[in-house]
């Protein structure tokens, strides 16, 4: 289709390496163009990732209830006197959550203790925390080895977090399918957890039937409820708070702020805590300053949704992108203009050689080829260019700061496109204007 093609890319080739500065210089606004926007590319997409990602694993789906009326001031945590005594949790409220409430994805009702455990010669003073076998699903755990809970074994299990199974073992060692005793009671080690959240590594986790009867109590201490949704937060604590106000014999409209648990004043003081994890963290401070920055400016942060969130932060997005498009847009086309500049000079001064290829038999539109050729080929060169120098200065930058740095292979193939596309559109008016030049005339040309 092109039998001259070859000879075409040589010829492009040449006269583009026959002038290095001035091909340089021509390239240059279509490299900074693409490094500009590759760069920005890359450190909003990691960050937006990272975001995306802590606030998740911090469980924006998860609520906590626990047995007393929880009041934080600062560092402290108090149970305000009265009717919040800590000790009116229930199984039968767990039921009664579970029946009465929708949108719940699992409960795991909680006891704990702070107590020696031993393993052999091994002690160590510790949490145990009694749970459900589903409690695995609310944190999303990943287990270093073994199992999670099976709650139809007939011998006592246990899930022993990372960091405690390190020093009750060693570092190297695998504890599953050893023996360690809590208080009379002997239970077989049946995984290790990685202990994300919280403090989970140093926690050994048992049944809680078996840890309450150990314990000689019969109330709770806490219910982790996973929602399905963390849209469904905030719904699901107030119908929770509700049912619980029910159950409990609590009248009277409840004190602004316990639903939080933040304390408050006026109402009747319930008898439990309700508390949703996003809040928890944020007040804790234990989100990074990004996530609690984008948290804190939400209005409902308990109604978000991941997806809310994932919106809010396309818009803020969308809209660098777009102040970012405007501005690559323009040193694009500044650089495109160059390259037509460049081209028509360029038909100036090889005005002969061009009459020269035509008396010798090549066609107009060999000759158009050429110089679209060297245009296309000064945007795509500038374009590889751009894109190393964008990947580069995104990984510094996001040394920098702290931010990770991700690109897709799409983002770098559209950003080489976009740069030929440059190339072809402003290198077409200087490519028809070689091709129409009459060779006689251009031969006659000194």
């Amino acid at each position: 289709m092109f039998p001259m093609l070859p000879v075409n890319i040589k010829l492009a080739v040449r006269s583009l390496n026959r002038n290095r500065m001035r091909t340089l210089l021509t390239m240059l606004g279509i490299i900074i163009g693409v490094a500009a926007v590759l760069t920005m590319v890359a450190l909003g997409t990691g960050a937006r990732a990272s975001v995306e990602g802590e606030v998740s694993s911090a469980g924006t789906n998860i609520i906590f209830v626990r047995s007393g009326n929880y009041t934080r001031g600062g560092d402290a945590v108090g149970i305000v006197s009265g009717k919040g005594a800590a000790t009116t949790l229930v199984a039968g409220d767990a039921d009664a959550i579970v029946a009465g409430v929708s949108g719940i994805k699992a409960l795991s009702p909680g006891v704990s203790l702070r107590t020696f455990i031993s393993s052999g010669d091994a002690r160590s003073f510790s949490r145990v925390q009694g749970i459900a076998a589903n409690f695995a699903t609310i944190y999303s755990w990943n287990m270093n080895s073994g199992r999670m809970l099976d709650p139809a074994a007939p011998q006592p299990e246990a899930i022993v977090g990372s960091t405690l199974a390190a020093t009750m073992f060693g570092a190297d060692a695998d504890p599953v399918g050893k023996t360690i005793q809590v208080r009379d009671v002997s239970y077989t080690i049946v995984g290790v957890t990685d202990g994300q959240a919280e403090d989970h590594a140093e926690v050994l986790f048992v049944p809680w039937q078996v840890l309450q009867q150990s314990m000689g109590q019969s109330h709770l201490e806490t219910l982790t409820i996973a929602a399905d949704k963390a849209g469904e937060s905030s719904r699901i604590a107030s119908e929770v708070s509700t049912i619980l106000r029910k159950r409990h014999g609590i009248e009277g409209t409840p004190s602004e702020g316990y639903l939080a648990g933040q304390g408050g004043i006026g109402g009747t003081p319930d008898d439990f805590t309700v508390e949703t994890q996003a809040a928890q963290a944020l007040t804790q401070g234990l989100y990074t300053p990004a996530a609690a920055f984008a948290l804190a400016n939400l209005p409902k942060l308990d109604e978000v949704t991941l997806e809310e969130m994932s919106d809010t932060l396309d818009r803020a997005s969308d809209t660098m992108t777009a102040l970012l498009a405007s501005i690559a847009g323009v040193s694009l086309i500044v650089g495109g203009i160059g390259i037509m500049n460049i081209m028509l000079v360029s038909i100036t001064e090889r005005t002969r050689e061009i009459g020269l290829r035509m008396a010798a038999g090549a066609r107009s539109g060999d000759v158009a080829l050429q110089f679209l050729i060297e245009a296309v080929t000064l945007s795509m060169v500038g374009g590889l260019i751009g894109l190393v120098l964008g990947l580069l200065s995104a990984q510094l930058i996001g040394w920098s700061l702290g931010w990770p740095a991700t690109v897709s292979i799409g983002a770098m193939l559209l950003a080489i496109g976009i740069a030929a596309l440059v190339g072809l559109v402003f290198g077409s008016y200087p490519a028809r204007r070689a091709s129409l030049l009459d060779p006689i005339e251009a031969l006659r040309t000194e």
